[in-house]
């Protein structure tokens, strides 16, 4: 199964995506494009900036994430310390 069938299976689920260059991303996917992952950081847990009414409400805007520079997807919210 490739990352792109990955992502779109676990839409709207909180995941862990490891980049090719190690750095972690945790959040929830809200979108899935053939080219980019769009995951929102969960709760205060987010170093970027805060969407206007974007994805239900006030809080933290979703960023786009390459597939092809994905090297890693974990299911579950057991990632968040």
């Amino acid at each position: 199964m490739n990352y792109y069938d990955m992502c779109c299976r676990y839409k709207g689920q909180v995941v862990t995506i490891t980049d090719k260059a190690g750095k972690r991303h945790c959040g929830r996917i809200v979108e899935v494009t053939r080219t980019h992952v769009y995951i929102a950081p969960e709760g205060g847990r987010n170093l970027g900036g805060f969407g206007y009414g974007f994805y239900g409400g006030w809080g933290f805007a979703p960023y786009a994430i390459p597939l092809a520079f994905i090297g890693g997807l974990a299911l579950g919210a057991a990632f968040f310390w």
